[in-house]
């Protein structure tokens, strides 16, 4: 697992937290932290401990607040530099994105840019009272690729969509959560507390029923010919034929808390 002193992992029992650790920049993103973002998120996913992945920005004014600026004349002056970053993005969100394990965008502050770009690659976004969105490539001429609008309107729907890059404003929480980018508003002191009790709310559900759920709901969104219903169908048969599934019912008549396995 790749991990640089921008970019911190930790694991707590079943919960997991990647923190984009850059605050004097407003945790902007450079070449080296999408790389061990893309690192850092495939050793979560592989990790049979973990049941749910927090991602965040380290202090109290930003989740990330786009690109680093400062680098890009050391990270894209060279002919390819902009394919090469491009890249590590794209495997950044993809990392996020393709995570087995819900995933949960924990956002105080600015979410701008490359930071909505990777909140829209979480399950649920959780956000403070200040937080403020935004996608400013209409005010700088940067077009964006078919995977990362698509990501963003399985989340708001078309309108909004576009809304948020024609006009290139920043909304705020209550506006978020209207268009339904944002799950959750809540107090700007409250927020570690809130997610982490949420995230432990979902680490104690049934893992395979959060797995198949997590699985159909992302073909659902693909294109029915892409689809595998196969799959999915497996995925339901073998929630039915688990140990948890015993334990689940099992617990419920001895009226306690279930201990669910994976299994």
């Amino acid at each position: 697992m790749a991990e640089t002193d921008k970019m911190i992992a930790r694991k707590d029992g079943a919960i997991a937290t990647l923190t984009f650790n850059n605050p004097a920049r407003h945790n902007a993103v450079s070449l080296d932290m999408w790389r061990a973002c893309a690192d850092i998120m495939k050793d979560f996913s592989a990790d049979p401990a973990i049941r749910v992945v927090i991602i965040t920005g380290a202090g109290e004014k930003a989740f990330i607040a786009g690109a680093d600026i400062s680098k890009f004349a050391e990270e894209r002056s060279a002919d390819n530099g902009a394919d090469v970053y491009n890249e590590a993005v794209e495997a950044g969100y993809a990392a996020v994105y393709d995570c087995p394990k819900p995933t949960i965008a924990m956002i105080r502050g600015y979410c701008i840019g490359g930071g909505m770009g990777l909140a829209s690659c979480c399950d649920i976004r959780i956000c403070t009272e200040n937080a403020r969105f935004a996608v400013p490539a209409a005010k700088l001429s940067v077009g964006y690729g078919y995977a990362g609008v698509k990501r963003l309107l399985d989340i708001v729907g078309p309108s909004f969509t576009k809304e948020i890059f024609y006009t290139a404003r920043q909304f705020d929480a209550e506006e978020a959560r209207a268009m339904g980018f944002a799950n959750r508003v809540v107090p700007n002191d409250q927020l570690e507390t809130y997610v982490r009790d949420y995230a432990a709310t979902i680490a104690g559900n049934a893992p395979l029923t959060i797995d198949s759920i997590k699985f159909i709901v992302g073909e659902i969104a693909k294109d029915a010919a892409e689809r595998d219903m196969a799959k999915c169908e497996a995925m339901v048969a073998n929630c039915f034929t688990s140990r948890d599934y015993e334990e689940g019912r099992t617990a419920f008549m001895e009226k306690r808390k279930p201990v669910f396995t994976g299994k």
